[in-house]
């Protein structure tokens, strides 16, 4: 049994059946909307996210403009759901993130955790050191990426907790999209877009049993 401040959340059999629930919508009903309280939980599941050293290399645009999102859909290769959908995320990285973007983030610490700045000097070193000298070859963008998918796996079980359909997508052509929504210029690109909303009554790869491999091939034990 899931516990969170003596609260009951869910239950270990509840958390599997949501995951069997969730699948990649492929079809979304246009005219059901995700309520405000329900977006504002999938708003902060992308917040609170984790990152390497919680430096937050990322900017996700959510896309409400149904004007805009007619304009974006060609650049997705057509994909209804980006209009269809009741939401529109461009999971976006910080391009070319480098040691410049360690004392905004450093200051932020400082002010949330009310500590003197100096007092985070050796974090500060640590984060420019992992940047400047890391102890694998670290090409910023990739780095970056790969962070944002950190993001994007929290919002897609969020999503599934709260009965909320989603589609993570990569058909598209980010430069178009950093285009359109201006991102170049503020230093961000699109990496990965994600549709949320509710399953249309037709989708029919709703009904589809998940297909996975059996965990025994999949997960392995070392004791």
């Amino acid at each position: 049994m899931v516990t969170f401040m003596n609260t009951l959340v869910l239950t270990p059999e509840q958390v599997i059946q949501k995951l069997h629930w969730r699948y990649a919508t492929a079809n979304f009903a246009s005219n059901k909307k995700i309520p405000e309280d329900v977006w504002h939980a999938l708003e902060q599941s992308l917040v609170l996210a984790p990152s390497c050293y919680g430096l937050q290399p990322w900017k996700f645009v959510v896309v409400r403009n149904q004007a805009l999102r007619h304009q974006l859909v060609k650049h997705a290769f057509n994909q209804a759901k980006i209009v269809e959908s009741s939401h529109l995320v461009v999971l976006a990285i910080k391009t070319n993130i480098n040691v410049s973007d360690v004392a905004p983030y450093i200051d932020r610490v400082a002010q949330v955790r009310q500590v003197p700045v100096s007092k985070l000097e050796k974090f500060s070193d640590a984060i420019k050191n992992y940047l400047t000298s890391p102890p694998f070859p670290l090409q910023p963008d990739k780095w970056s990426a790969k962070q944002v998918y950190l993001a994007l796996g929290f919002f897609l079980y969020s999503a599934a907790m709260l009965g909320i359909d989603t589609c993570p997508i990569e058909g598209f052509v980010p430069s178009q999209f950093d285009d359109v929504l201006g991102l170049s210029e503020q230093g961000y690109s699109a990496v990965v877009l994600c549709t949320a909303g509710y399953r249309s009554e037709n989708d029919r790869s709703a009904a589809l049993p998940k297909v996975r491999y059996e965990t025994e091939k999949v997960v392995q034990y070392i004791d």
